[in-house]
């Protein structure tokens, strides 16, 4: 589905002012519209599979965006003071909540996981503000499928001296992820497991 660019009424922006329940389902009903596809793909992880989840499509969406900042917040940690996640994914995510905590007098500073070292300057791995030593960081993800794209931003930010201890995606596939963040010592929460997801693809098409 292409998204319309023609300018929304206000009683059109749903992702601002609907309560958690029905925001859940309205963005569960977005990737099944915008991010959600069957064929044949091969994923980053190199595995092929006959569906793919274009999770950026969603993450920005203006309502998307929205929607994801307002439920990932929800399900942060008390004691969280920063999100974070592995370019280029995580880079809408960590951002959405990092803006919509400052309205939920939460504010919470967003970093991102550079795949490799910069190659100037500082050379740094991590992009954002530098936190005090052993902050609370919880790792962002869209598509969990084996897990490595997040465990690799949790090393990183352990590596930096602080502390990570829970991974929240938006879909698990439910292939190995949520396995491997336990074998580390991690906790896992995802937003929708791909049943969910194909659930409700089936009902709307």
């Amino acid at each position: 589905m292409t998204y319309s660019t023609e300018t929304s009424t206000y009683s059109d922006i749903w992702a601002a002012t609907t309560d958690l329940t029905t925001l859940r389902q309205k963005l569960l009903d977005l990737f099944c519209q915008l991010a959600y596809q069957e064929g044949d793909f091969v994923l980053s992880s190199g595995q092929r599979s006959s569906y793919y989840i274009n999770g950026k499509q969603v993450t920005l969406h203006p309502q998307g965006a929205v929607a994801v900042g307002r439920l990932l917040l929800s399900m942060l940690p008390e004691n969280s003071q920063a999100v974070a996640g592995l370019t280029l994914g995580a880079d809408p995510i960590v951002s959405a909540v990092s803006v919509v905590s400052v309205y939920e007098n939460r504010p919470l500073p967003a970093l991102i996981i550079r795949k490799e070292a910069k190659g100037h300057g500082t050379m740094a791995y991590i992009e954002g503000p530098t936190l005090p030593e052993g902050a609370n960081v919880v790792v962002l993800e869209d598509v969990v499928t084996t897990g490595q794209s997040a465990l690799k931003a949790v090393e990183r930010l352990q590596a930096a001296g602080y502390t990570v201890d829970t991974v929240i995606s938006l879909i698990d596939r439910l292939q190995g992820g949520a396995e491997l963040y336990q074998s580390a010592g991690l906790k896992f929460a995802a937003l929708f497991t791909i049943t969910d997801l194909q659930e409700r693809y089936r009902e709307v098409n």
